[in-house]
């Protein structure tokens, strides 16, 4: 099937007719991409804290906050009323708007003179990107079958280390050459530090990827059984409430998991400059490699293994697999980092980021499975608040905070990492095995026909 822009009449057909299995793979690829793009846009930071450190005056703490929190807390308050309309309004219309959103802020950071005036810009990008989770969450949970929708989760979810791995790649190298040169013209910009004209490149294609949603067609909303209509606000408590080990759990669980990777993502390339004496565009290519190929591997394992699981009887199969992925990401992590060699830092990290990422999109499509579809984007959002404001801000600044008040020497870096990845992998250990025995009753009491 060819995608073309949805007119109403198709919108209306597409939405009486039973889901087409083929499109729906097609829909999972787009969401994958426009994630891929937040990613890039959200993880360039990363790779300029040498020069945004001379240029701005500012500390390894600024920049974990400029990396986390800034992001965080309008990425995560602005779910919630964007989990609403998600249930409520046109989920395509919404990425759309998010995506234009998100990349214009991105260019805009080049305009930045001062910390505060690039931490307010870094919330411009976090309001835009609020739109696409919840928005990802219902719609692939609309469009598959709950026997596949884990490997749907993986596809978008692979969007996450995709991107983290071409930000490395591509912005590394284009670091390196823009720093070859001390100043760029740029319109409307006007002279600038050369470093600065890589928020404008990274920014200006996701205008392009904007016009790509418009190729999707809304699909129907699916309604638990015995359900009609909306919810409204006590309802939508209600139902939280009545699952709300499991959701807590989940969403506890996942916020240590996804400290793992933004940290992990936020200071490896930092790592690999100052103790290796790597350039911005070697790290980043070796990084970028490395993530996209272990990380995109973990991915299709787990969405595999989580489904084949499930359709032989085990309803908690997301959440089981997780246990030994938590495991394995600490371990071969932690060791990585404080080895002395990097080759052999790079061959330890490779396994733990096919661990960190197993778990990624099976995790969060286990709670769509225990929630009705017309509350999926209110539980998204639920879910990306409480993940976001713990991942963004203890991932990038805990090891931030480790170099600067208890190591006090920015050369530890790689240990404050380590430790940061070791503590995260054991809580989330924990928290999702303890999980296991209400998500169980939740399931069956969601689905008794499994």
């Amino acid at each position: 099937m060819n995608p073309q822009v949805a007119s109403a009449p198709q919108q209306a057909k597409a939405q009486a007719a039973p889901t087409n299995l083929r499109y729906a793979w097609y829909v999972a690829v787009v969401l994958m991409l426009i994630y891929t793009l937040s990613f890039v846009d959200r993880q360039i930071l990363s790779l300029m804290v040498r020069p945004i450190e001379a240029d701005l005056h500012v500390s390894d703490t600024q920049m974990g906050l400029l990396q986390g929190l800034a992001f965080a807390v309008f990425y995560t308050v602005l779910g919630f009323p964007l989990g609403v309309l998600a249930d409520t309004m046109n989920r395509r219309n919404l990425v759309f708007a998010g995506v234009t959103l998100w990349s214009i802020f991105t260019s805009i950071c080049a305009a930045a003179k001062t910390f505060g005036q690039l931490f307010l810009a870094r919330i411009g990008v976090g309001v835009g990107e609020a739109a696409l989770g919840p928005c990802a969450y219902s719609m692939l949970a609309d469009y598959f079958p709950r026997e596949r929708l884990g490997m749907a989760m993986s596809i978008y979810y692979m969007g996450n280390l995709l991107g983290s791995g071409l930000a490395q790649i591509v912005g590394g190298t284009t670091v390196d050459k823009v720093m070859r040169t001390k100043e760029v013209t740029l319109p409307l910009l006007g002279t600038i530090a050369s470093w600065r004209s890589t928020f404008v490149i990274v920014g200006a294609p996701g205008l392009l990827f904007a016009l790509v949603m418009l190729t999707v067609i809304e699909p129907a909303r699916k309604k638990a059984p015995g359900s009609s209509g909306s919810f409204d606000l006590s309802k939508s408590l209600a139902a939280i409430g009545d699952r709300w080990k499991s959701t807590f759990g989940i969403c506890v669980g996942m916020i240590f998991q996804a400290a793992c990777n933004y940290g992990f993502m936020a200071w490896a390339p930092t790592f690999f400059q100052r103790l290796h004496g790597w350039s911005a565009g070697q790290a980043g290519r070796w990084l970028g490699v490395t993530v996209i190929t272990f990380g995109i591997s973990g991915m299709f394992f787990g969405g595999w293994y989580s489904d084949r699981w499930y359709k032989r009887g085990t309803c908690d199969a997301p959440l089981r697999m997780a246990l030994p992925c938590a495991i394995g990401c600490g371990l071969f992590i932690a060791l990585g980092l404080i080895a002395k060699d990097p080759f052999v830092t790079l061959a330890l990290i490779g396994p733990g980021v096919f661990f960190m990422a197993a778990p990624m999109g099976v995790v969060p499509g286990a709670l769509q499975l225990i929630f009705p579809g017309q509350l999926r984007g209110q539980v998204s959002a639920l879910f990306l608040f409480v993940l976001n404001m713990g991942a963004l801000t203890i991932g990038p600044l805990l090891p931030a905070i480790f170099n600067d008040y208890v190591f006090r020497d920015k050369m530890m870096v790689g240990y404050s990492l380590a430790l940061t990845t070791a503590l995260s992998s054991v809580l989330m250990l924990v928290i999702l095995w303890m999980t296991i025995e209400p998500y169980q009753r939740d399931h069956k009491l969601a689905h008794p026909d499994y």
